[in-house]
């Protein structure tokens, strides 16, 4: 049974003059157990119209979706998945603590276990301090921190998160990852969607790109990474004689101790075996590859033109 499963997805709203507008075209996507899910798209895609749909908010115009098996929209799935929205609200007078036990009461939590969740997530998030203060005086940080909270205090098997890393400083963004990376070591499934590459780079399995509406891509990060090597940076000791022996390479960098070559894949073993022949130092190679990022924006330009 997947976390996720979405087929034949649409969603159509109407636009100016009585237009169409195809927010989600047959979308198809599966999210198995235990996995972190990243949902890259520009501003307007139709990533958060995804979540919406998976969630209830809106109906979908066609296709289906289920959340741990059961169809959402149903109480079951909701009460299977944690949920951040991209803009959280939150009652201002209530303090981060009363929010917590008010949420974990909507899940039936037994007393002895809410208090010991509820004491435990404003701990691991950083709350803790402010917990009996009112979240109107909270920062956004503090806001989106409290969102996520709130999607842990039932312990849930998924989380679906919209924009996660929204509005938070570097150590606040920092932390996000470590809580996604930790509750994949506990076995839970993540899903959330963002249009900044380097948090999927850094915690996500796969990553799916979703264009005007439209998943174009959908692979894992390793594999992308792989694809990406555009060739090597390697760094050799000058020696006498060494520019001849590898002068059908680019010199990228040179000074008076070292030498620098990018060298093709292609060329890395015609490389190396010529500078063991000529008893060249190699001392250091490093990989240069095309990042995360640099394959979002040509998804995206393929998927615009």
């Amino acid at each position: 049974m997947n976390a996720i499963d979405i087929s034949g997805l649409c969603k159509q709203f109407k636009g100016k003059k009585m237009t169409r507008v195809d927010a989600l075209k047959n979308l198809d996507l599966q999210i198995v157990p235990g996995e972190v899910f990243g949902y890259l798209g520009p501003n307007g895609a139709g990533k958060s119209t995804t979540i919406k749909c998976l969630m209830g908010l809106i109906r979908p115009t066609a296709g289906t979706a289920t959340i741990m098996g059961e169809p959402v929209g149903s109480v079951a799935s909701r009460t299977k998945v944690g949920f951040l929205p991209e803009n959280p609200a939150f009652y201002d007078y209530l303090s981060a603590e009363e929010y917590l036990r008010f949420v974990g009461k909507t899940f039936r939590m037994p007393e002895a276990l809410l208090s010991r969740r509820t004491d435990e997530t404003l701990k691991l998030l950083e709350l803790w301090d402010a917990r009996k203060r009112p979240m109107r005086g909270y920062s956004k940080g503090m806001v989106q921190r409290v969102g996520l909270a709130q999607t842990m205090i039932h312990d849930p098997d998924l989380y679906i998160l919209d924009e996660p890393m929204s509005g938070l400083d570097p150590i606040g963004r920092a932390l996000v990852k470590e809580i996604i990376l930790d509750l994949k070591k506990r076995g839970k499934s993540v899903f959330f969607s963002t249009h900044i590459t380097d948090d999927v780079e850094k915690v996500c399995d796969r990553v799916g790109v979703i264009v005007k509406g439209q998943l174009e891509a959908l692979d894992s990060v390793e594999n992308i990474v792989r694809k990406g090597i555009e060739g090597y940076i390697v760094q050799t000791r000058l020696g006498q004689g060494e520019h001849d022996s590898l002068k059908g390479f680019n010199i990228t960098r040179r000074n008076e101790t070292f030498v620098e070559y990018f060298v093709p894949v292609a060329g890395f073993n015609e490389f190396i075996a010529l500078a063991g022949h000529h008893s060249v130092e190699v001392t250091l190679v490093e990989t240069k590859r095309k990042d995360l990022e640099s394959f979002f924006l040509e998804i995206v330009r393929k998927g615009n033109s």
